[in-house]
């Protein structure tokens, strides 16, 4: 284990207390693991070991953590052998959890219109993230957007959250993020009720689009999805010259910083260095990260 996270990731068995699955093979855990609920922050994840007969664990980007009732909340999407015998597993059962895992985004300082773009598996950081920023003193506007082209994982919501720039008829948001007050709209290209009817990055650069200069200025991102979506991202970023935090996500075997199976390319004021997404990330400054 990097000697840097010594003594901040645990193992802790966690109680499975609900698992709940969505169309689209999407499944949404809480589990009560004390101690990550105690530590973790939003851009964090954790290694879940998805059955006792599959030693290998699997990397999940938390949605959601309590740490007064010490529980966790992790959506993911059924793919591949280790999620399907993990969407097995029953209320009651305990499995193990290694977390908090990664480098945070950032947690405060925000610029006055933060703008949060998650795609796919990338929407539970993306809700973390926004609970954390509205429970911020300060005037902060969060606005929220997130893609999928399968069924959400929830029931769309027509908001009553008015916002400039959004194109007549896009209404749809996350219920949560509705009753937290937070700005939210929703993209797909599948023709949803009230969503969008392109790309996430099309319906944020119709929001930038009819800012003034000055509030534009005020604009920062932060996205998780991928890495055809981040690509974009980072461009929509460059485009308007805005400051820009990704969350990237790659296949891990240890998740501690010590097999470096997880390396990405960055390119650093110094000159391009070799990055592990699990412990030097998975938050980078999207300016320094090199897309495929």
């Amino acid at each position: 284990m990097n000697s840097s996270y010594r003594n901040t990731i645990f193992v802790e068995d966690a109680e499975i207390l609900q698992h709940t699955g969505y169309e689209g093979d999407q499944y949404l855990i809480r589990l009560r693991a004390p101690k990550t609920a105690e530590h973790a922050q939003p851009g964090n994840f954790v290694h879940l070991q998805c059955d006792d007969l599959l030693p290998m664990r699997r990397p999940m980007s938390l949605m959601r953590v309590k740490p007064k009732t010490g529980e966790i909340e992790i959506l993911y999407k059924r793919h591949g052998h280790g999620t399907t015998l993990l969407s097995q597993r029953n209320v009651g059962e305990t499995l193990s959890v290694m977390g908090p895992i990664g480098r945070p985004f950032k947690l405060e300082n925000y610029h006055r219109y933060p703008l949060l773009i998650g795609g796919g598996v990338g929407l539970p950081p993306m809700v973390y993230l926004a609970e954390h920023m509205k429970n911020l003193r300060g005037e902060i506007s969060p606005f929220v957007i997130l893609g999928s082209e399968v069924p959400f994982p929830f029931p769309l919501k027509p908001s009553q959250i008015i916002i400039e720039g959004i194109p007549n008829g896009v209404i749809a948001t996350m219920p949560l993020l509705e009753d937290w007050g937070v700005a939210c709209r929703l993209a797909s290209l599948q023709d949803y009720p009230g969503c969008f009817e392109g790309y996430v990055t099309d319906l944020a650069r119709s929001w930038l689009e009819t800012m003034e200069p000055h509030q534009r200025s005020e604009v920062e991102i932060f996205s998780c999805g991928p890495t055809p979506m981040l690509k974009a991202v980072k461009m929509l970023a460059e485009e308007y010259g805005l400051p820009c935090q990704v969350s990237l996500e790659e296949y891990m075997a240890c998740a501690v910083g010590g097999c470096a199976g997880c390396v990405v390319r960055l390119e650093t004021e110094t000159g391009p260095k070799m990055k592990r997404v699990c412990v030097d990330g998975p938050i980078f400054e999207a300016k320094t990260v090199v897309f495929q």
